[in-house]
């Protein structure tokens, strides 16, 4: 698949999530687990706004953040709270396909910047676009923070 890797500057969005540290291995299955929970938490927390999952990179030891895009405030049952994307100037590029192959965007986005001179700020996130059965129009937006 060909990349088109754009520079951005983004707001920070709202968010529900979990946070945790998984290897990489674990992703697979720790990533839908987490967001799993935090959309059953809001479910049940009546929150009306809720878009799309998230998941944050925090570092390479991989601390992360797995959640849903939400648009209004909510009450912390402990282990579902409120944070937010990170904001600033951005690499990103828009992934279709299965997500066993996202690892080819991750590549796309970090060579478009050593090419171009663009150091990384640290974060890296992606956002899971609507579920589809057709496995090529499964779109997922990866982002990196620049420095």
């Amino acid at each position: 698949m060909e990349y088109q890797v754009q520079i951005q500057m983004l707001v920070a969005r709202p968010l529900a999530v979990v946070r945790l540290r998984a290897s990489q291995a674990q992703l697979s299955a720790v990533i839908p687990q987490a967001c799993g929970e935090v959309w059953n938490f809001v479910r049940a927390a009546q929150i009306k706004t809720a878009g799309r999952h998230v998941a944050i990179y925090y570092d390479s030891e991989i601390n992360i953040e797995c959640g849903v895009e939400v648009d209004e405030p909510f009450t912390s049952d402990g282990r579902v709270i409120a944070s937010a994307t990170p904001a600033g100037r951005v690499a990103t590029v828009a992934h279709f396909g299965p997500y066993q192959l996202l690892s080819a965007a991750h590549q796309a986005v970090t060579q478009a910047c050593r090419l171009q001179g663009h150091a990384l700020a640290g974060p890296s996130w992606e956002i899971y676009g609507h579920w589809t059965d057709d496995p090529t129009q499964v779109r997922t937006d990866v982002f990196y923070l620049l420095k």
